[in-house]
């Protein structure tokens, strides 16, 4: 359970000079009408920002100390400046833990504060673990007969964003089938044979003749023929990647608010804080 300054958890409640901080200073008095000191700080839960304790700081009454009290004990008026306190007595005072840095204020050290405030009869053991101040309403409730209360609630805007699936994009690819055509040159070599009769009249000497059967001639001839095959090749590349478009949403919408009605009769005293 953590407690946080009123002032910083209300950050802008000195902008208005009727706010409920104004209770800061306000003189401590017993039901015997002694005072016992004056308001230094209003501590709240810091997760609901509901009152706690007010710190007190008693000045010559306990030589300057300071401590905490529960909210519920006190009765807060307004119109007088003051607040007065059920029950509490100067031993009591005496017994409570000085109070004079809020980092340590933990279970232990409110433990050590309730105990002070509590009936000595009919004492109840809590579990640390599970505590929780509606356990104790007679210390921390503020809705009796000395401090009733009037909620008034409002409508507000709230904004928030979630993601949500529109589309899929899914990228494949497929085999697509067509014919190629390619036309290759080809060389094929031919024998001319040219036969033609010579001169009449053309002497040849018998002895340089052979006219043996063995004699031949041997041309090799040789062509081309194609050679047409497939080889795959890396014709295009393709990256998939994602990319944020920011945008902004207008809303617009009525909201409603609760503004209070005082009707009075007669002539009651008001102090109309707000």
């Amino acid at each position: 359970m953590t407690l946080v300054k009123l002032k910083d958890f209300y950050p802008n409640s000195h902008e208005d000079s009727s706010n409920v901080d104004d209770i800061k200073d306000f003189d401590v008095y017993t039901q015997s009408d002694e005072k016992i000191g004056s308001v230094e700080h209003i501590l709240v839960d810091g997760k609901s920002g509901q009152f706690r304790y007010f710190v007190v700081d008693t000045g010559f009454w306990i030589f300057g100390k300071k401590v905490l009290l529960p909210v519920g004990r006190a009765v807060i008026k307004h119109s007088d400046r003051r607040l007065e306190v059920k029950g509490l007595t100067k031993q009591q005072v005496e017994d409570l833990p000085n109070f004079d840095d809020l980092e340590k204020v933990d279970y232990d050290y409110e433990e050590q504060v309730r105990g002070t405030y509590r009936p000595a009869a009919g004492a109840v053991t809590y579990d640390r673990d599970s505590y929780n101040y509606q356990q104790d309403p007679s210390l921390y409730d503020l809705n009796d007969r000395d401090h009733q209360s009037l909620k008034l609630y409002e409508e507000r805007l709230i904004a928030d964003k979630h993601k949500q699936k529109v589309g899929e994009v899914s990228i494949g690819k497929r085999v697509q089938t067509e014919t190629a055509q390619v036309a290759v040159p080809v060389e094929k070599e031919r024998v001319v044979i040219d036969r033609s009769t010579p001169s009449a009249g053309t002497v040849v000497d018998p002895n340089n003749v052979n006219f043996g059967s063995q004699e031949a001639v041997r041309m090799e001839v040789y062509e081309e023929t194609a050679d047409i095959h497939k080889e795959a090749f890396v014709r295009e590349q393709v990256n998939v990647s994602k990319v944020v478009e920011k945008d902004t949403v207008n809303a617009e919408e009525q909201i409603r608010r609760e503004e209070l009605d005082l009707d009075t009769q007669g002539r009651p005293v008001i102090d109309n804080r707000r």
